[in-house]
């Protein structure tokens, strides 16, 4: 299917999505992976995106970035959606599944290649070895699409953006990365292209994020500027830590959220990102307190938060 032909049957639908965020001058979400249960570190990141959009009058959206299907973890789609109503956090717009979007992405791949812009990889990771940077072994071998990976063609470009937090970025692909993966061998479409679609077609504006994925945003910018999509904010928090100084994360067994708790969590991640003191109360009222009080300038600058060890 072609992206035109997709856009056509599915413009109504796509269209809503748009008009439910109004194209507002600040559209936010939090955009959990299910790969595992919420932790604290994903407290942090839904309470700072969300009190930012709040604070600027906003929008702010949840999607669920499930494309990597077989890394899906038994009930953490259902612990993530039950996370969002304990800790009382109201989306502007239904929840999304990217799941749901396979064929959009797949149409976008379509326009990509038309437009020689992508290329069909044979390389595996065994062949590859411990090289970081993909040397474009198979760029100009002219490999059919079917049952290979798809690696986007990178420019010898310096890409600029300035964090809200960590300042100044910039990379080089050419000379950082080399050639990145869309979609892999087994056809599970990857996140980057994923993530920059829907963005623009939500109407994201602002990215609030952990700065583990601060390496990711050169990739997202210049897979926005192929596809001539507006550039957004970006925000990358510092990233919460567990006692052997290692990040908050689901690989590292990081605990689940307990819901029981939401209040006393909810005052903890308020207390890890340097905000005003907030009174312990239903997690409404105290979100309601937070967006009151939110400074981003507050946020504790830097990539980890010292002395947040949970």
């Amino acid at each position: 299917m072609t992206v035109e032909n997709y856009l056509a049957e599915h413009s109504s639908e796509l269209e809503q999505q748009r008009n439910d965020v109004s194209l507002t001058r600040y559209t936010g979400r939090f955009a959990p992976s299910p790969t595992g249960p919420l932790h604290f570190g994903s407290l942090i990141t839904a309470v700072a995106s969300y009190c930012d959009a709040k604070a600027q009058h906003g929008k702010w959206l949840v999607r669920i970035e499930d494309t990597d299907i077989p890394r899906i973890y038994p009930g953490s789609e259902s612990h993530i959606l039950r996370c969002i109503d304990a800790f009382q956090f109201k989306p502007d717009a239904e929840i999304i599944f990217q799941k749901d979007r396979l064929e959009l992405y797949e149409a976008i791949l379509q326009q990509l290649q038309q437009q020689d812009l992508v290329y069909a990889c044979q390389c595996t990771r065994k062949m590859l070895g411990s090289n970081h940077i993909y040397a474009g072994t198979c760029r100009n071998l002219g490999l059919d699409f079917a049952e290979q990976a798809i690696r986007v063609k990178v420019s010898d470009q310096d890409i600029y953006f300035q964090d809200r937090l960590q300042g100044q970025q910039c990379s080089n692909l050419t000379q950082d990365l080399g050639d990145f993966v869309l979609k892999r061998r087994d056809g599970i479409i990857n996140y980057q292209l994923a993530v920059v679609v829907d963005d623009y077609l939500q109407g994201i504006t602002h990215v609030v994020r952990g700065a583990d994925l601060l390496d990711n945003t050169a990739r997202q910018i210049y897979l926005g500027q192929l596809l001539g999509y507006p550039r957004l904010n970006y925000m990358h928090l510092p990233l919460a830590m567990n006692a052997q100084g290692q990040k908050l994360s689901k690989q590292n067994l990081a605990q689940a959220l307990d819901l029981t708790q939401a209040s006393q969590l909810l005052q903890a991640a308020f207390t890890a990102l340097n905000q005003p003191p907030i009174t312990l109360d239903t997690p409404a009222r105290m979100l309601l307190q937070g967006i009151q009080q939110w400074d981003a300038s507050r946020i504790p600058v830097g990539t980890t938060l010292h002395g947040c060890y949970l």
